[in-house]
């Protein structure tokens, strides 16, 4: 039974290998710039192999590619939408947005994500999948027990590393929101609507907080206008110090990675941190 865990978790891990080239690959393509697709830090992204894995064991009786693919993109299209939930509800962020797409549900999946996805599931059942377990069975036993310890490992340092890294993420931007202000980089209405709440965090009076910040941008303002360079370069590395690696990471690997309550400010802060950035991704 245990060997028999060992080779599914080790499949998810190529699979999600494989997804993270083929993201990389696509959103490099779109951003004409190197990116390290992930929510990880390592090269993997585990919901490609979650669902490659999930779909080979599901259908691996479906033998209609027709069928095959129709309930193949079905099955993706629903786990790549509950993962933006889940993804949405512990963060408090999006983490991809296809609401440029025709045929998309809430912007979380989108008809040619599925139609792809389809693809994808014919090939591994039929092709890739097969020659996958021919591999690994021929592996020693005793090297697919290390392997997948090393592996197992490596993962869960990953995962507590990543997690640690975006912790307090949120409180960081708000608080770049208001170094922004500050330079007065951050649009006015940026500055105005998130306002009341450092405002109310500081004890101060609504109205108070409001001329503070617009004090604060008209002065920052007129130093722009003398040599807009030098605050935008200060603003660049005080960004750069206030964000963790994993942080800075993130809004490089999720080009349409945004928050609700803050998406001006992240958007600016994307901006300060990539000014290089030629475009906007689409997908994971």
């Amino acid at each position: 039974m245990l060997l028999e865990f060992e080779y599914i978790f080790l499949w998810v891990m190529l699979y999600s290998f494989l997804g993270w080239v083929y993201e990389s690959i696509v959103v490099s393509i779109q951003e004409r710039r190197p990116i390290n697709r992930g929510f990880l830090m390592g090269p993997i992204c585990p919901i490609y192999g979650v669902g490659a894995v999930g779909g080979a064991l599901a259908l691996s009786q479906l033998h209609n590619p027709v069928a095959l693919f129709l309930v193949g993109a079905l099955l993706a299209s629903v786990l790549e939408y509950l993962t933006s939930w889940v993804m949405e509800k512990l963060f408090d962020a999006r983490w991809w947005d296809y609401s440029q797409f025709r045929f998309n549900i809430n912007g979380r999946v989108c008809l040619l994500g599925a139609v792809i996805f389809g693809v994808f599931a014919v090939v591994v059942v039929r092709w890739t999948q097969p020659l996958v377990v021919t591999f690994t069975d021929r592996v020693p036993v005793p090297a697919v027990h290390a392997i997948a310890g090393v592996v197992f490992l490596l993962l869960a340092v990953d995962l507590a590393v990543t997690l640690a890294g975006m912790k307090g993420f949120m409180e960081r931007v708000e608080r770049f929101g208001q170094i922004a202000a500050e330079y007065g980089v951050a649009a006015r209405r940026t500055a105005r609507r998130t306002v009341d709440e450092y405002a109310s965090k500081a004890g101060e009076s609504i109205n108070a907080g409001r001329q503070a910040v617009g004090a604060a941008v008209s002065d920052a303002t007129r130093t722009l206008a003398a040599g807009p360079q030098v605050p935008l370069s200060r603003l660049r590395d005080r960004a750069a110090e206030l964000f963790t690696a994993q942080q800075r990471r993130m809004l490089n690997a999720f080009p349409e990675f945004t928050s609700f309550d803050h998406r001006e400010l992240i958007d600016q802060l994307r901006e300060i941190l990539n000014p290089n950035r030629r475009g906007r991704g689409k997908g994971k």
